[in-house]
């Protein structure tokens, strides 16, 4: 009867939705395929980003935000040694906890007496004190660290990046190297030490045998301050003055912390541009799903007809159209979402970081999936309802 009321209730109605996407699976992949990649593009950004975020805050962490750096400025004039009086000066400010210095010395260091001067690789000798270690809470990847009595000869330690330009992975036996024309015995080497970079690219010497064998003057080049948490930003104020009453303007003092903390600023400014990439893959995808409704349609006039013919409201026909563009974008988000899940799980897990895929980038990806398959399908849906059932059979 005309009047009857249709039966056709909602899981039927997305049955009918399913029944276009089966029958054309291929196209069905293709229009999915845009949404996949603008999916997958988002989550494994935010996924790879949170993941090395949470890694540098770990590491930030354990390093600790209390160590400051004191070296002389450069390009104000005046030589790059600090005053023979500054670890002392600075030993005395209430809330430092250790001090140690350092000091370049001239010249290379080599594998063997056979390499020329010339080649160098980057790596110098540099006079250390034995609280060094301490100070910058390095630890070793073999061997020893300096002590009260090897600093007194000419044995070393060698930096991380240094050991690794010599060849020397390894100290199972002796090993010597070659420098200033004499040899060093290797007691050890260092684990990357990541707020010190310069430690990582240097053959560490002690200071006794320095200024004994080596015409060390005694001036640092480099203090590492281990401060209280508390009181760092004080202290960092009042180093400078404490260092060079006279010339305060030229001792620089550093938080190498705030190198970390600034990569987390560039990585999450990197972010939002990839990001943005990613919703204008996903907005992409939105078009093709939308541009097949549109094809859908003209292609099924006679079975929107028929339809209607059996009884079928302009509502069930619309949402049945609307229901195909939303399985379509719900297909395309949740493989995005898992694409984006796994290449962040393999990235993280190549890097040593722990996996963090945050829950606001799978749900808001397969959200933002069913939000572009709305609109996509909505004007080809009030296209198929508005057909009257007489005009769509005459296709048949």
């Amino acid at each position: 009867m005309r009047g009857a009321r249709s039966r056709l209730r909602t899981l039927d109605v997305l049955a009918a939705g399913a029944v276009g996407l089966r029958a054309r699976r291929l196209r069905a992949a293709f229009s999915a395929l845009g949404i996949c990649i603008g999916i997958a593009a988002i989550v494994g950004v935010l996924g790879v980003t949170q993941s090395s975020e949470a890694d540098l805050l770990a590491q930030i962490d354990r390093l600790g935000t209390n160590l400051l750096t004191v070296e002389h400025s450069q390009g104000l004039g005046g030589g790059t040694e600090l005053p023979l009086t500054a670890p002392s000066m600075i030993r005395r400010l209430p809330g430092v906890q250790r001090v140690s210095s350092t000091a370049t010395l001239p010249g290379g260091v080599y594998r063997t007496d056979r390499v020329p001067s010339n080649e160098t690789g980057g790596i110098g000798l540099r006079a250390t004190d034995t609280a060094l270690l301490q100070t910058i809470e390095g630890k070793m990847l073999a061997g020893t660290f300096l002590n009260a009595a090897t600093a007194r000869y000419p044995v070393v330690v060698l930096g991380y990046g240094a050991a690794r330009s010599l060849g020397i992975a390894a100290l199972d036996q002796p090993v010597r190297i070659f420098g200033d024309g004499r040899w060093f015995t290797v007691a050890g080497i260092l684990q990357p030490v990541e707020l010190a970079p310069e430690i990582d690219r240097s053959v560490l010497v002690g200071l006794a045998f320095a200024n004994s064998d080596l015409g060390f003057d005694g001036y640092p080049t480099h203090l590492y301050v281990r401060a209280d948490p508390e009181r760092v930003v004080a202290i960092s104020q009042l180093l400078p003055r404490t260092v060079d009453p006279e010339r305060p303007d030229q001792v620089g003092v550093t938080r190498p912390s705030d190198a970390l903390e600034a990569r987390l600023r560039v990585q999450n400014s990197a972010t939002s541009l990839f990001v943005g990439l990613g919703a204008v893959a996903l907005l992409v995808g939105g078009v093709g799903v939308a541009n097949v409704m549109v094809i859908s349609v003209l292609e099924r006039r006679s079975e929107i007809g028929l339809r209607r013919a059996l009884g079928a409201t302009r509502l069930h026909v619309g949402f049945q159209f609307l229901s195909e563009s939303l399985l379509l974008s719900a297909l395309g988000g949740a493989t995005g979402v898992a694409v984006g899940a796994a290449v962040t799980a393999g990235y993280a897990a190549e890097q040593g970081w722990t996996v963090v895929v945050p829950a606001i980038a799978a749900w808001g990806g397969l959200a933002s999936a069913l939000i572009i398959g709305a609109v996509a399908g909505l004007y080809p849906a009030l296209r198929a309802a508005r057909l009257s059932p007489t005009d769509a059979l005459r296709t048949v």
